[in-house]
């Protein structure tokens, strides 16, 4: 089957290790649900996987993606009404709760130990496959894994607003930031959003944002909780925009992991940091549940062939989107 994959990993260098051929399909499993790929999406996590973070040497060639929407090949008897031909989006942590790995497996996301969804055949545990949103194509529904969940999980979880309360979404654009407007829009919370460019500030106000500011501007207020992804260009902005006893909601570095921590104005304001890698399968459902009711769509910045994975791919690396780059199998 063609598939888009690390043949090796290269920090310097991560597209010059990116390949596009053919891989072996999925084997049979048990427990686990094979589904044909219909949309994936491009996520920073493919790029540090070729760069070798999580990912090393020795696990290569590794299908990468962690995250799509496709056709479910055969029945789950188990799960009501997820039957072969049913359209599906995935849920792509594995290990979690032991549901179709050995008791004490460490948590994974595929393309780290089983193979990713950049392929025209995937295969998860059956606990992990639920029904496509209605309202959503395929191309939409393949965001919700990775970037949705994500921001689901940053405003609902860990930032703990709630309806009425203000957030500060840093760098709009990113597939996290994006939908992190508009989920936190949807749920009547105030929405302040920074970025370098004018264009992706007007289009996040457009999306739902209450308001759009450059990068490290002064804001109007402190807020209650930052939705911080970019890491050490807006780390110190974040620290100040916080109210004494708000939270600081991080699931990435794509300026850099190492800022200036500012432990003084952390303790003595009583700042919550709040680290989130992706969410629960329950977080799942409830996600899935409230863009169908709510129907909202996920922004797609593009859409590529599975053979043109080295475009797309460069463009996630540029930061030049403003939503998602998709896939199409």
């Amino acid at each position: 089957m063609k598939a888009v994959y690390a043949n090796d990993v290269n920090y310097d260098n991560p597209l010059s290790v990116l390949e596009v051929g053919e891989r072996p399909e999925p084997t049979p499993r048990e427990y686990w649900s094979t589904i044909s790929v219909k949309s994936a999406t491009a996520n920073h996590h493919d790029l540090w996987s070729l760069q070798g973070v999580g990912l090393s040497a020795a696990q290569t060639p590794m299908i990468l993606g962690t995250d799509a929407a496709g056709i479910l090949d055969d029945d789950i008897p188990v799960r009501k009404g997820l039957k072969a031909g049913s359209e599906v989006v995935l849920y792509t942590f594995v290990g979690t709760d032991g549901n179709g790995v050995a008791p004490g497996e460490r948590r994974t996301i595929l393309s780290e130990k089983y193979a990713g969804t950049l392929a025209e055949k995937t295969q998860v545990p059956s606990a992990n496959v639920f029904a496509k949103p209605a309202n959503l194509n395929f191309d939409e529904a393949a965001a919700l894994g990775t970037s949705w969940l994500t921001a689901y999980s940053l405003v609902f979880s860990a930032a703990g607003v709630k309806p009425g309360d203000t957030i500060l979404v840093q760098g709009a654009g990113g597939g996290v930031s994006t939908a992190a407007i508009q989920l936190a829009h949807a749920a009547g919370l105030e929405v302040f959003v920074t970025s370098r460019s004018e264009d992706k500030r007007d289009r996040a106000v457009a999306l739902g944002a209450d308001a759009a500011f450059e990068s490290g501007a002064r804001l109007p207020r402190k807020v209650d909780a930052v939705i911080e992804s970019v890491g050490a260009a807006t780390w110190s902005h974040s620290v100040k925009s916080v109210r004494p006893g708000g939270t600081i909601a991080i699931c990435g570095a794509t300026t850099g992991d190492q800022p200036g921590a500012e432990l003084t104005r952390v303790f003595f304001q009583d700042i919550r940091v709040q680290g989130v890698t992706m969410g629960t399968r329950d977080d799942f459902a409830r996600l899935l549940r409230f863009v169908e009711h709510a129907d909202i769509h996920p922004v797609i910045d593009s859409t590529y062939a599975l053979a043109d994975a080295h475009t797309a791919f460069r463009k996630v690396l540029d930061g030049d989107v403003f939503g998602k780059v998709v896939l199409h199998v």
